[in-house]
């Protein structure tokens, strides 16, 4: 007996629902498969993801150029310390039991020292401020010979210069403040050798440190009450994630202040002297795509970034009633008006 053309069209309907519920459903199941079979980069920054936007693109620029895109040949794992540099340890062994295919680490040497404490296996690529072979992290520059290399930069070496750059536009400003995390290895360095560029002008320099925002405004009540007529602001991935609350303090007590990252001038900060971000994450993403193609670590010399930006705010400097001296305005790789 046949059935009815209803009969027909209501087993159609019901045969078509079914047949695409199941495609609906194989769809995600085949792109988690795919996903699953990708190459891992366990991502470990001591910052944290809204910081990390320019340094991300830049990374993934540099990733590109050896022929990998984050979700179509290889996927990314974030771990965020968000400041808190005591949390870097158990996130890089959460990396280690993912089993990810590389490490790399942004935010200093805490994020280094924490990776090359989890794993001596899995290849490590790494961007510092430090000295790389004086962190345990590479046995030479030249001939690294362990499961990490990476990208030096040289944010601790900048103290002496940074002061001079600020010293052209206040030169009568009769005490001067540095703002450093003792937390982080080569700061310290980085302070003497300021204090030291600061007698030998006969410059009255005091140096303040803060690893929490309750100490941050400890330092800012110093500054005030000793009077300090300009700051400098050391590297520090703690620092950078409280950016805009250092920029609204200086710009509440109209204090003059130089940092060490072009971001910090963009966010509203007046000037910043120190190694281009985008070059060196680009060349931080570079060498995780030669790692993923085969290379190995230890035959890979560490980088040292040479490029430097030299960046002034001019909106800050009117704000703050500071007239930039022309010769300053003329070695900025770039004013921002």
């Amino acid at each position: 007996m046949s059935l009815p053309p209803r009969y027909h069209n209501s087993m159609n309907r019901r045969a078509f629902i079914t047949l695409l519920g199941g495609t609906a459903v194989a769809w995600p199941l085949a792109a988690r498969a795919q996903q699953a079979t990708l190459p891992v980069i366990g991502y470990l920054s001591a910052r944290s993801p809204n910081t990390d936007v320019p340094m991300l693109s830049a990374f993934r620029r540099g990733l590109s150029e050896d022929g990998y895109v984050e979700g179509r040949n290889v996927a990314i794992e974030f771990r965020w310390a968000g400041g808190q540099l005591d949390r870097l340890p158990e996130l890089a062994a959460d990396l280690v039991r993912r089993g990810v295919a590389v490490i790399v680490t942004a935010g200093g040497p805490p994020s280094s020292a924490a990776a090359k404490a989890a794993t001596t296996t899995i290849p490590i690529v790494f961007i510092t401020a430090g000295d790389p072979v004086q962190e345990g992290l590479v046995a030479s520059l030249s001939r690294p010979g362990g499961n990490a290399t990476g990208v030096g930069v040289f944010y601790f070496a900048l103290g002496p210069k940074q002061f001079g750059l600020m010293r052209d536009l206040v030169p009568n400003a009769d005490l001067f403040a540095a703002l450093i995390d003792p937390r982080i290895l080569g700061t310290e360095s980085q302070a003497d050798e300021t204090e030291a560029a600061a007698r030998a002008v006969g410059q009255r320099l005091i140096v303040l440190r803060a690893t929490s925002q309750r100490e941050i405004d400890a330092a800012f009540a110093t500054i005030v009450e000793r009077r300090a007529g300009a700051l400098l602001v050391a590297g520090s991935p703690f620092f950078f994630t409280q950016m805009h609350y250092l920029v609204t303090l200086a710009a509440r007590h109209s204090l003059p202040a130089m940092r060490f990252r072009r971001e910090l001038v963009e966010a509203g900060g007046l000037m910043s002297y120190g190694t281009s971000a985008a070059e060196s994450y680009r060349q931080l993403g570079n060498y995780a795509g030669k790692i993923l193609g085969g290379s190995k670590p230890a035959e890979l010399p560490v980088i040292q970034s040479t490029k430097f930006e030299f960046v002034i705010n001019l909106q800050t400097a009117k704000a703050l009633g500071l007239t930039v001296p022309p010769t300053l305005l003329a070695t900025a790789d770039e004013v921002i008006e």
